[in-house]
């Protein structure tokens, strides 16, 4: 199968580059830039000598000669690519924003500043979460050229911590609270001011607070497994590492029992309810190839999921038992991005969603 890559030069198009060249359903691959075309892939990235040689082409190219394409472009620029894609029966993974709202163009021109191109490409369209839309991704494949808006890093994260609480309904009134840290490489290739190596090592710093693009994705995928509006507070941070997502969720589980003490250890009622609700986590996942629950006392972290396309999930009580506290764990290139987009092509073409995922996660 040849598979064609627009952005190739980019971290996640890399990336990409690098899960498929150990895909055993993956042949050539077509590599494209519109910025670097004519150049060699080996000359950008010296990581890929002697394993991949390819000329960057055309993304016109890539669409043409390509039996499935993946797109890491920048937001409000693919679609043109997709109808392309589609129109020639084949199907379009996509990496940025422009496919995530489905119908929804109101959000999607509120927060990204256009309005769709070609509307009727959403109805071939699907939010590629595996964990909450797999079913009706193999729907649409079965159908025909299918377009798959593939989540944000910060997104899958969230999303994938909150997913068993608020399907089961153990979630109360009030908001749920992100508070999540990313490595650099969120941040692209392109060299700016706060990812400069002064600006951000030995620091750790919150940005665009209260106003980030992934506010209305997350909102709206919690509302859907919640089967009601979901209120969010999301806070990301930038953090001095390259890779990874750390998210450090609270889930209000009910309102506060009057006259309950705040200044006390956890109660055994408290840790056996802790428990309960890990145990309910694991049981959601069991069948999930990719999201791992963690053992009671273990905490979720970016070095345990480095380089893999796994999600880690340690499931956490307040001291009063009424904050639910879940630490997801991701790492941000992978299922953040250009794995969780394989493992969305491997659902497409009916193979086992582990093919070119199922490495071990690197220890340092």
């Amino acid at each position: 199968m040849t598979i064609g890559i627009i952005g190739a030069t980019g971290y996640a198009g890399a990336e990409l580059i690098r899960l498929l060249r150990g895909h055993p359903e993956a042949g050539p691959l077509i590599l494209a830039s519109s910025s670097h075309a004519g150049e060699y892939i080996e000359d950008i990235y010296p990581n890929l000598r002697g394993l991949v040689s390819s000329v960057l082409v055309s993304p016109e190219e890539a669409v043409a000669e390509s039996d499935c394409v993946f797109a890491a472009l920048p937001n409000g620029v693919g679609e043109r690519y997709a109808g392309a894609a589609v129109d020639r029966g084949i199907s379009y993974i996509d990496l940025s924003a422009d496919f995530r709202f489905d119908d929804d163009e109101a959000v999607y021109s509120a927060w990204y500043g256009k309005p769709y191109d070609r509307p009727g490409l959403r109805e071939c369209s699907v939010y590629g979460l595996p964990e909450l839309n797999r079913a009706r991704i193999r729907e649409l494949a079965a159908q025909g050229p299918v377009i798959i808006g593939n989540p944000g890093c910060y997104p899958t994260g969230a999303s994938l911590g909150c997913y068993p609480c608020l399907a089961r309904g153990l979630a109360g009134e009030g908001p749920v609270i992100v508070d999540a840290a990313s490595g650099i490489t969120g941040g692209g290739r392109e060299p700016a001011r706060a990812f400069h190596f002064p600006e951000c090592a030995d620091a750790m710093t919150p940005y665009k607070t209260g106003a980030h693009r992934h506010i209305p994705e997350i909102s709206r995928t919690l509302g859907k497994m919640a089967g009601r509006r979901v209120q969010l507070v999301f806070t990301p941070h930038l953090a001095p590492m390259n890779r990874g997502i750390l998210s450090t969720i609270y889930i209000p589980l009910g309102p506060l029992p009057p006259g309950l003490p705040f200044d006390r250890p956890p109660s055994e009622e408290v840790l056996a309810r802790a428990a309960e609700i890990r145990e309910l986590y694991a049981d959601f996942y069991k069948d999930e190839p990719f999201v791992r629950v963690l053992p009671a006392g273990t905490t979720a972290s970016t070095r345990g999921v480095r380089q893999s396309n796994y999600c880690d999930i340690s499931v956490h009580l307040d001291q009063t038992g009424t904050i639910l506290i879940v630490v997801s764990a991701i790492d941000n290139m992978v299922k953040g991005a250009a794995g969780q987009a394989v493992q969305n092509m491997n659902i497409i073409f009916g193979f086992d969603e582990r093919l070119g995922l199922d490495g071990v996660p690197a220890a340092f």
